[in-house]
């Protein structure tokens, strides 16, 4: 549990950072986005999970 809550709080850092640091390319991104379909949406954060996913089972392993 401890270490899903460190990757939570290393998620905001990093989101947080983004937007200290470039608040007008994230206001663009966030607007592309709200053009894209759904699916490709769903499928873009699938995708991420995934990797995700497999990066923390290579550093694990």
């Amino acid at each position: 549990m401890q270490d899903l809550l460190t990757a939570s709080a290393l998620v905001l850092v990093l989101e947080g950072a983004l937007w200290a640091l470039f608040p007008d390319a994230m206001k663009r991104a966030a607007a592309r986005a709200m053009t894209l379909e759904s699916g490709m949406l769903r499928a873009a954060g699938l995708a991420f999970a995934v990797l995700g996913v497999f990066i923390v089972w290579l550093i694990r392993r």
